[in-house]
Parts: structure tokens; C-alpha cells; sequence
């Protein structure tokens, strides 16, 4: 896997994924940004949530069941010093479906978590508390 960053000004950097993809990011006005995209600390934060909704997904449509939404809401704690690094992210999965089960998606929930999802894991052994929830909607 590669990537590049690219300095594109002030406190402005364009990453590229090495199939091709784009991503503007930028910082605060405050620190002479112009607030053009996300700070790397929310792609990191963004990448946990990604990885682990594409294994809840995927495990649960491996299980047969018919999701047809999965919103993940994401909240992060960061030590208030230098270097500013998580101490706690919390996933709360939103699974919308037809006639989920419950325990499948528990267990989707929990593979990720222990199993499959590479970013949040590397965040545990990093020393972040990583906690999930779900509930589950019928869809309409």
C-alpha cells in the first residue's frame, strides 16, 4: 500500500492513495489554514470508523441478512498536551435492515472490533480506548 502527501500551502496538504484517490486537508484559520477539507487527526478518526463499517457490512451481508443502510457515528477524546493523541474513540453503528437479528449483528459488531477492523486495532495496542454500540432499524 502507498500513498503521498503533497504541500499544496500554508498549512494546506493534498494525500493520494496509490490507487489513485484524492483528499484535501487543510487546518484551522487560526493556524493559517482555510478550513478546505478534514485535519489529519479526523482522517485518522475517519479511517477507524470506514474499516469498521466495511467489516460490519460485509460480515452481515456474508451472514444473509438485508441491510440496506449502516451509519456510524464516531466520538473521539484527545489529551489536552502536545502531542494531542486519542485517548478514547467510541462507535455507535446505526444498522438499518429487513428482518436483522439481533445476535448477527452483535457478532458483526464484535469481529470487527476483535477480529478484522486493522485501524481501531492498531489504535487499542497504541493505548486508545476503543468502545462500540449498536442499535438496529427496520427499514422502510
Amino acid at each position: 500500500m502507498k500513498a503521498t502527501v503533497d504541500w499544496t500551502g500554508n498549512v494546506s496538504f493534498k494525500a493520494t492513495s496509490g490507487t489513485g484517490h484524492s483528499v484535501q486537508m487543510d487546518g484551522p484559520p487560526n493556524d493559517g489554514g482555510q478550513n478546505l477539507g478534514p485535519r489529519p487527526m479526523e482522517m485518522l478518526l475517519m479511517g477507524v470508523g470506514g474499516c469498521s463499517s466495511y467489516d460490519v457490512v460485509t460480515i452481515l451481508e456474508k451472514s444473509r441478512q438485508d441491510v440496506t443502510a449502516c451509519h456510524t457515528e464516531l466520538e473521539a477524546e484527545r489529551v489536552d498536551a502536545v502531542p494531542a493523541i486519542f485517548t478514547k474513540i467510541h462507535l455507535h453503528f446505526v444498522v438499518t435492515g429487513r428482518n436483522l437479528k439481533e445476535n448477527l449483528v452483535k457478532r458483526a459488531v464484535s469481529l470487527s472490533a476483535e477480529k478484522y477492523c486493522s485501524a481501531s486495532i492498531l489504535m487499542e495496542k497504541a493505548g486508545v480506548e476503543i468502545t462500540h454500540s449498536y442499535e438496529i432499524r427496520a427499514a422502510e
